[in-house]
Order: structure tokens, then sequence, then C-alpha cells
């Protein structure tokens, strides 16, 4: 099947050579090509370019859809590189609990938060999250997002983080996504093992991970590295257990403190470091030139009202950025990566063109799927989506409460939801 979206406005991060993600001054660069066309064929971008070379390669001996983009802009979809949107139940009355003054560790500490979703989680059905988590896809599907990573962690024993992990597989079976798995069974300690955390890290260890890997439920392997939580120690001891399984790294880290969390993950060679509240000099400098991608998670900071992310002293000191949702019931409650988009520019500062790479390349390459997501690329899948008609790039940014999504494209299919 071939498709040709024709009288493109502005096609948007067009890559002729493409690059795995972009970092510092780089970040601000976008290549955009006005009054533009593109070719999908099957599920792949087949060609792209100005109008006026449509007719030196355009053929109509297969084409079966054409749609008219005037007005229009075309954006790669949006990758989720953070999300544990498979969970059991939404959080409001703790919502109502940070307003009375509570802070986050204090609900914690109540047995709220994570424990509390644990316990809704252990009384429910795989079909009953499945129904539940396929309402939230199709919703961020609609809002522009091709890809997502979702992770285990309301479970905190085996038999739930071995559900929540079937239950994202069905959706990775099930719907046009590009779905990433994390196994997070380090995501809080269980109330039974209250004052026993170091037994709880060899459960994690002997017994989780290889049953995860066993099945071939996960991609990678998370820790929450931070104060109260689990500690650097903790942490190395579960991810070279990961590592052994063949399961790449990814850290929950410095949303609470400066606690090690950022250069653990560089020690081990994480894909990403995830939150990032409390950085400094030393948390950049680990990161310099290196493979790991920090990923910073504004909805978690919006919601919370914690303290934000440095993104623009990571920028300046050369460092790649990427922005994901944090989609969950208590501390992000929402998939919308237009909105993480705007608050990218009004809250950290960030360009649009720096906000755009960091939602589309970059949180790509924090899923392992730079190579054929994240940009209008010859030869990548064709995730994309058409907007309503808007001025500019700088207008999806800039009209935070608006739904401005009209198509959605994925593995070169015109979504109907």
């Amino acid at each position: 099947m071939k498709i040709l979206l024709e009288n493109i406005k502005l096609l948007v991060q067009t890559e002729d050579y493409p690059v795995l993600f972009r970092a510092g001054e780089e970040m601000s660069r976008l290549t955009n090509i006005p009054n533009a066309f593109l070719i999908i064929r099957d599920e792949i971008i087949e060609e792209f370019g100005p109008m006026e070379h449509l007719k030196d390669v355009y053929m109509d001996d297969d084409l079966l859809i054409e749609i008219d983009c005037s007005d229009r802009l075309v954006y790669p979809s949006y990758c989720d590189s953070h999300t544990h949107l498979v969970y059991p139940g939404s959080r409001e009355k703790e919502f109502v609990d940070r307003i009375s003054g509570l802070s986050y560790e204090e609900i914690a500490k109540r047995g709220g938060g994570i424990l509390n979703s644990a316990k809704l989680l252990h009384e429910k059905s795989e079909q009953e999250l499945y129904n539940s988590a396929m309402e939230r896809v199709i919703e961020i599907i609609k809002m522009g997002t091709g890809a997502v990573e979702i992770k285990s962690g309301y479970g905190l024993n085996t038999k739930d983080e071995l559900k929540m992990l079937r239950v994202i597989r069905w959706l990775r079976e099930t719907t046009p996504l590009c779905i990433r798995a994390t196994f997070l069974g380090a995501h809080a300690i269980p109330a039974e093992f209250k004052n026993r955390k170091s037994d709880y890290v060899d459960l994690v260890i002997n017994e989780m991970i290889p049953q995860v890997a066993g099945e071939d439920l996960a991609d990678f392997i998370d820790v929450f590295c931070d104060r109260g939580f689990f500690s650097v120690e903790d942490t190395e001891r579960i991810l070279m257990a990961g590592i052994k399984y063949g399961l790449k790294p990814k850290i929950h880290a410095n949303e609470l403190g400066k606690t090690g969390g950022v250069q653990a993950g560089v020690k081990y060679g994480a894909i990403s470091v995830d939150h990032l509240e409390h950085m400094g000099k030393d948390e950049i400098d680990a990161l310099k030139n290196t493979e790991t991608m920090p990923t910073v998670l504004p909805g978690a900071a919006f919601f919370l009202n914690m303290k934000l992310s440095p993104v623009r002293e990571m920028i300046n000191a050369g460092l790649p950025v990427a922005l994901a949702s944090d989609y969950n019931p208590g501390s992000s409650p929402s998939g919308n990566m237009s909105f993480i988009s705007s608050l990218g520019c009004i809250k950290y500062n960030m360009l649009p063109e720096e906000v755009i790479n960091a939602t589309t390349i970059n949180s790509a390459y924090a899923m392992g799927i730079s190579d054929r997501l994240g940009s209008v690329a010859r030869g990548k899948t064709a995730n994309l989506f058409i907007t309503s008609e808007i001025p500019g790039i700088e207008y999806i940014p800039y009209s935070f409460g608006s739904n401005l999504i009209e198509t959605v494209i994925l593995n070169g299919e015109v979504q109907t939801l």
C-alpha cells in the first residue's frame, strides 16, 4: 500500500543522514521542509521533499490514499520513553492529601503512593489491567504518541510483577504502538520487607529477574535509586543481575536528592537516567561523552510542585536531553506529550526546536529505537501525525490546552480510533 501526503505546509524533523540523538547546541536545530510531500510505502517512509520535486518521484501505480495537508504540519510521532500506564486505579485522594500539605514521601510512609497501587493491583486480573491500560493506549495514540515505554513496578512480588509484564506484552501484541517493556521490581520496598530491604533486593535478583528473563518479558531493567527507596549499592547489585540476563539498565535517579543514581547509571551503561530534579556539576560531568540519555519528566515536577531539573545547564554543557510524560496514577496522571512540550518551553526555557528533538529523536534513543523512529527519514517506520491548521512549530507548545492533532499514522496506516 502507498500513501501520499501532499501540500504539507511544513514537514518537521526531516533527516537525510539520520543521527541517533542530538546534544547541546544541535538540539536547537531542525531541518524542516515547507510546502512538502511525503510518500509512505507499506510501513516505511519511502520519499519526501519539496512539492516541486514530487513529479520526479511520484508514481501512482499502487497508490491507495492521497491526503491533502494544506495549512497543516506533519511531525514524526512522539516517543514517550518513561511511563507506568499499566496501573490498577487512580489516586486522586492522595492528590487532595498533597493539597492539604503532605509531601510525596510522607504519603508513601503512610502506605500510600506506590504501595497503594501495589495493593490494588494484587486484586486485579490481567484482563482488567489490560482493559484499563488499553483505554490509556488509545488516549495517547490520539494525542500523537507512536512509541511508548511501559514499566512494571506496582506488583512488588514475583507473581504480580510478572502479571504486569504479561499485560504489557499483550498490549504490544494487540496495538499499533511500538511498545518497550521495563522490569521495575525495585520500585518501592513492600510493607512486609519494611525492615528487611536487603532481603527484598535478594528476591528481585534471585527470583524475579530470572523469571522475567525466562519469559522474555522485558527489554530493560530499572531501579528507583533515590532517598528513602534503593541505595546506590542496592541499585548496582540489581543492575548487575539484570545485565547478566540481557536487560539493559534504566534508572529513576535524583528525583528526591543527589543520591548517586546518575553516576551509577553511567557506570553500568544505562540507556537513560530519568527524573533528574537534583543535578549538579558532578552529575553533569558524569554524563558528558557517554551513551546515557538524561531524561526529564516535566509532568511529575509540575504535578508534585517539585524542584525543576536544570535543563538549560545540561544543554549548555553539551548534553542531550529527552522529555517523557511519566504517565502514572500518583505523580503524573497524563500521557499528553504536547502538554509535556509546553512545559518544556514554559517551565524549562527550552526552544520549540529543542522540545521537538527532546520528544522525538532523543526520547526514541532513550528507548533504543532511534534507528527506526523519532524523525522523518527514508527507511524509517512511518509513525507520523498531521496537525490541524496551525501557523508553525511554535504553536503546539504555545497553545498548551488545545488538541491540535488531526490525523495519526502508525506503521504506515491511518488510525481510526
